[in-house]
């Protein structure tokens, strides 16, 4: 691999694998009321904020972070008060209690305005509308969690790439495969790579913090008690299961833990992290071993998220838990091609789990794509997968990736529909 093509990759990796306090959707919405509150200068008075469907829909069943609350209003509220763009995906990180008692009171003074912006294609869209006595300010994400596409202030336009379809011209022009994600892992000098150990630390910290408390519906905790041993049995497997569950029970509560996101989701980045790094840490694996399946699980989610989109109505542990099996297929001592057998199963097995926006029972799902990621790499490793006789697996496993991605962002677009539909409708 070139150099340049091979520092191409590293800038990917970087921008893609980012730290986060929170879900991502309602954070991102904090994030892009934080900028519009910047550029009006003064406290809003009113916020008006539209959202894509795919938004709306993740952003309103899940905790926000140091509030004990759910839903848009209080992220957005704080996003207004105390929010900090700089500081991207962690914009609330200086929420207070003070800050919070602050939020509500602005809620309930009816200062907020949340609509669904209808006529748009792009499923990440963000529109905020901030003002105070005569003056507005604007600010628009869409395309990516952090990227801002437009920003004004009266009828001052300060930025405007509403016209720029692809989120990252670098991006775009990086052409990837599976076998060059795996060359990659593989073959990239160590010292240019070894970052990717901060995804350990941060999501396993977060996993450990989840033990000592009770968030969400409690999964990863539950699996380490009782459970482990009279059900699940005390192995590997069962503490991939607890690790990993419970840094997403800890996440989707609305825990102040920050954990590292991939292509914008904080759950996609603890799939695609603790099942690797467990595996790793229990199979007594060097730091390079460990590293090395790192980069090539997070780099599998990111090469698959390429063409599938940030925001579906496919679950994304299905793609986090696709490139943890990848790790782990590695760890077990799999080469290329075991490898590419553990994403034919994967893909076999867990396409159509719909995402119904997200909450605490993310865990659940998450729990099912790793347990998955182990099973599909103990088949690939007896070179047992999925063949192209059945169901969408094609021969050549980027065309099943291919065809995994086209189910997700085109097929199941009505399914999304129906969903938000039903969220939005209960108990009418």
């Amino acid at each position: 691999m070139i150099e340049s093509e091979r520092k191409q990759i590293i800038g990917l990796i970087k921008r893609e694998v980012v730290p986060a306090i929170g879900c991502t959707e309602p954070i991102a919405v904090a994030l892009c009321v934080a900028k519009a509150a910047e550029t009006l200068g003064v406290q809003p008075e009113k916020v008006e904020v539209l959202l894509s469907a795919n938004i709306l829909k993740n952003a309103m069943g899940v905790g926000i972070p140091g509030t004990d609350m759910v839903g848009l209003p209080i992220a957005i509220a704080l996003g207004a008060l105390i929010g900090k763009s700089e500081y991207q995906l962690e914009v609330l990180k200086n929420c207070t209690p003070e800050a919070v008692e602050r939020g509500k009171l602005f809620i309930g003074e009816k200062r907020i305005c949340i609509s669904l912006k209808e006529d748009i294609t792009e499923k990440l869209y963000i529109e905020v509308i901030c003002k105070a006595a005569d003056r507005i300010a604007k600010a628009v994400i869409a395309g990516g969690h952090t990227t801002f596409v437009y920003i004004a202030i009266d009828d001052k336009t300060l930025l405007d790439k509403r016209q720029i379809t692809n989120e990252e011209d670098e991006e775009e022009l990086l052409e990837l495969n599976l076998r060059k994600v795996y060359d990659f892992a593989l073959t990239a000098p160590l010292d240019e790579i070894r970052f990717i150990l901060d995804t350990a630390r941060l999501n396993k910290a977060a996993a450990e913090q989840s033990f000592a408390g009770n968030y969400g519906h409690s999964l990863g905790k539950m699996l380490r008690g009782t459970y482990e041993h009279k059900v699940m049995g005390d192995s590997i497997f069962s503490h991939i299961l607890s690790y990993t569950s419970g840094a997403c029970d800890a996440r989707m509560a609305g825990a102040m833990i920050p954990v590292m996101s991939n292509s914008g989701s904080g759950n996609q980045g603890i799939s695609a992290t603790l099942p690797v790094v467990i595996f790793a840490e229990e199979n007594n694996k060097t730091e390079e071993e460990l590293i090395r399946a790192l980069i090539l699980s997070h780099l599998t989610v990111i090469y698959i998220k390429q063409s599938l989109g940030r925001l579906s109505a496919l679950c994304g542990c299905v793609v986090a838990a696709t490139g943890s099996s990848c790790g782990i297929t590695r760890l077990m001592g799999g080469n290329y091609n075991q490898v590419a057998f553990a994403v034919q199963n994967m893909i076999a097995n867990l396409t159509g789990m719909i995402c119904d926006g997200a909450k605490p029972s993310c865990a659940l799902k998450v729990t099912t794509g790793v347990s998955t990621a182990v099973l599909s790499a103990m088949m690939a490793m007896e070179n047992r997968y999925v063949t192209s006789v059945e169901g969408i697996i094609d021969e050549d496993v980027d065309q099943s990736i291919r065809n995994l991605t086209r189910i997700g962002s085109q097929a199941m677009n009505e399914t999304d529909k129906m969903v938000l539909d039903i969220m939005t409708h209960k108990g009418c």
